[in-house]
């Protein structure tokens, strides 16, 4: 479609990816092994694109694989509004999953007015973690797993566990990917996480639609005012919440 676009003398072509595959590759953890992030660049840049919007990058620098303009917008606002209907901000912990995560979960603490708390995670091999350790308070407390995304879920309800164990006294997850691959559902299902807010970044599958935990919010308007702002050459920094 970029190709097609480019070779009908389009003036500019904004590629709109809310969610942007393979960006978890985005360096090398072994030998041998691809950098795929930085080829889905390569291969959007080449078909033709002059501009990318993009929401929730799992690493910002990925935006430096990229020679043209990049806007990672961020679905913060959708979930702030969403948590601020529902809690007693003084009883709320925001927690990072892990030290990768911390930023995104300070963003959410500051503006709820919550505290913090981070998992530290011990892993073994891909998608096995070996323990996790709780640094802040979560006792008595409404817990809330902040995350970009939710693949297999293994992290997300072992965290969960881990914090049922510090005695949290409820435990919401937040993520606006659901990739919710494999054993994810049922994951869910088993683990003691009252609910899974998530976005609508990715079509949720028919199983996880009939799971009564997800939660899912819409994106649409935030996406639908950064293209206006985009194509009007309006400033969208406000987006970047």
């Amino acid at each position: 479609m970029l190709d097609a676009f480019k070779r009908a003398s389009a003036m500019r072509i904004t590629a709109v990816m809310p969610y942007y595959g393979y960006a978890r590759q985005d360096r090398k953890v072994v030998p041998r092994v691809p950098i795929s992030a930085k080829l889905v660049a390569d291969l959007i840049t080449i078909a033709g694109a002059s501009r990318m919007l993009t929401m929730d990058l799992h690493s910002g620098q990925i935006q430096g694989f990229f020679d043209i303009p990049v806007d990672n917008v961020y679905a913060t606002p959708v979930l702030l509004d969403h948590l601020k209907k529902q809690l007693n901000q003084h009883e709320v912990t925001i927690v990072s999953p892990d030290a990768g995560g911390v930023e995104r979960a300070r963003a959410i603490a500051r503006r709820l007015d919550a505290s913090l708390a981070i998992i530290d995670k011990r892993r073994v091999g891909p998608n096995e973690i070996a323990e996790m350790n709780i640094i802040g308070e979560v006792q008595d407390r409404v817990a809330i797993l902040v995350d970009d995304m939710v693949d297999t879920a293994g992290t997300l309800t072992m965290a969960a566990e881990a914090l049922k164990k510090e005695g949290a006294k409820k435990i919401i997850g937040c993520c606006t990917h659901p990739v919710l691959s494999g054993p994810a559902i049922k994951r869910i299902e088993e683990c003691p996480l009252e609910e899974l807010i998530v976005t609508n970044t990715i079509p949720l599958s028919r199983e996880a639609q009939g799971c009564r935990k997800i939660k899912t919010l819409s994106v649409a308007h935030l996406i639908g005012e950064a293209i206006r702002r985009t194509h009007d050459e309006e400033s969208i920094s406000s987006l970047f919440v």
